[in-house]
């Protein structure tokens, strides 16, 4: 009975194959993105086991632990706090990521301990191709056995005579489906411990996973463009859509209505402006853009590397590359309040999955990545109130108002805030900045045989008012006293 219903399953996934791949070409298909995670997963055969931060996406997830025990008296599984995260999105592209994380990881009394597990996984897609990884999986202060162990990816571990241990255990596969559209699946294990013998109380079959992330993407193609009407057809005429502004295309329409008129009330105590220094911006919530259905925030122009704020006290959330966002976070506020900014040039270490924040304090700094690259240098910022959560990511609504009514810090403390930047394949347009990075001159080609050639190096090398017409371009009217300079 098995084998027929096995076969029959896979009899009809076929036929589907071959439908899908019959009508890809006369339809086209749209890219696809999923993610999941999970911080750890203790299997016992004949007993439910247990487990902590499963978590799968769409739509964006996170999660957050103290700590994890199994059994309940922690002779097999303790832990210390717990992180995981998974996002993904598919429009005109695919974007997936997913993150599990455990510290203080402490198995069976002590004979494997780890300091920090973390498995991190991405994929995405542009036009066909496809693409991911798995290198921001870690394994910090691994001892088995009281001994140190290196660790590798895919590496095996013997434990004594009752088991073994995998590191980093993972598998990618970039598939080309009909019309050479590619698919990416990438999952990886940070810890897989599996008991071939009954220990520490768990009977052999026993498999331990700590710090599991898995993403997959699929690239999709545009529908072929219909055919022009015959000359006897009867033509109909049609409006003409509005106008855009100079540089602008008309993404998808919005699944829900923008919400308009919306401030509901903040109440997670001191707010402050998201930026620090000077800086201009407009309401420009609601215009059409051409990567989503609408602009969701507002647009604060400041200089390279100005450093950017928590607005609010809360924790931090799903920090990464997205290829519309660029190096982008959330934080939410004590409240529940969700808070987007995108664009940075690059992080403090305060952004960091989990970490707790007091509003004022440095979570990165400004700069143009991911679909802003070439355009002057701002933070995208977007505000979604707790009680428009449920609508999704059009539950934004309009951040102007806060913003005018939020507070600009006049000193702001930089403890500890050499900057970071994401690593894994991304190429990133801005410079990394080494300490605090507030704007950018390069004085190398100075010379110490003229008096002045320091002076003209450190000058401003971007022409101000051209950067003020490509503001006015996109619909902007930066003041007469705003410093554009990039340096």
């Amino acid at each position: 009975m098995v084998k027929r219903l096995c076969f029959a399953l896979l009899l009809t996934g076929i036929l589907l194959l071959a439908a899908g791949s019959a009508g890809a070409g006369r339809s086209g298909t749209s890219p696809t993105a999923s993610a999941r995670a999970f911080a750890i997963s203790v299997a016992v055969p004949g007993q439910s086991g247990g487990g902590a931060g499963a978590i799968t996406a769409p739509p964006e997830h996170t999660a957050f632990g103290s700590g994890f025990a199994y059994p309940a008296d922690g002779t097999a599984v303790t832990t210390g706090s717990l992180a995981t995260s998974a996002s993904a999105s598919a429009g005109s592209t695919a974007t997936a990521g997913s993150s599990g994380e455990v510290n203080s990881l402490v198995l069976f009394g002590g004979e494997i301990v780890a300091s920090s597990v973390k498995g991190e996984a991405d994929g995405s897609t542009t036009g066909r191709a496809a693409r991911g990884g798995l290198s921001g999986s870690t394994v910090s202060g691994l001892t088995v056995l009281g001994q140190p162990v290196a660790v590798a990816p895919n590496g095996r571990v013997a434990l004594a005579d009752w088991g073994y241990l995998v590191t980093l255990e993972q598998s990618t596969e970039t598939s080309t489906a009909a019309g050479g559209m590619q698919g990416f699946h990438g999952s990886v294990a940070a810890l897989d411990v599996h008991l071939t013998a009954a220990h520490g109380g768990l009977p052999a079959g026993s498999q331990i996973q700590v710090g599991y992330a898995e993403a997959q993407v699929q690239a999709g193609v545009a529908p072929p463009r219909k055919k022009p009407p015959s000359p006897t057809s009867k033509k109909r005429k049609t409006p003409s859509p509005p106008e855009l502004p100079a540089g602008e295309h008309r993404g998808p329409a919005p699944l829900l209505p923008i919400p308009t008129g919306l401030q509901p009330k903040l109440t997670a105590g001191r707010y402050v402006f998201p930026v620090y220094g000077p800086s201009d911006y407009t309401d420009t919530f609601g215009a059409p853009r051409a990567d989503v259905s609408y602009h969701h925030g507002d647009d604060i122009f400041a200089p390279l590397g100005a450093p950017i704020l928590a607005c609010a006290d809360g924790f931090v959330f799903s920090v990464g590359w997205n290829d519309i966002g660029g190096n982008r976070l959330w934080l939410k506020d004590t409240q529940g309040n969700e808070f987007y900014y995108a664009h940075l040039s690059a992080y403090s270490p305060l952004a960091q999955n989990g970490r707790r924040v007091k509003a004022g304090q440095v979570l990165g700094f400004v700069g143009n990545t991911g679909d802003a690259e070439g355009t002057p240098t701002h933070l995208h910022f977007e505000v979604h109130p707790v009680s428009l959560l449920f609508m999704g990511y059009d539950g934004a609504v309009d951040p102007t108002p806060y913003l005018d009514a939020w507070k600009r810090l006049q000193d702001v403390s930089f403890e500890n805030v050499a900057g970071w930047v994401p690593l894994a394949g991304v190429t990133d347009p801005a410079p990394k900045p080494a300490a605090i990075l507030l704007q950018v001159s390069d004085i190398s080609e100075a010379s110490g045989l003229d008096p002045g050639s320091l002076q003209r190096a450190i000058a401003a090398s971007i022409n101000a008012e051209g950067d003020r017409a490509l503001l006015r371009s996109l619909g902007y009217r930066p003041g007469p006293n705003v410093d554009l300079g990039r340096g």
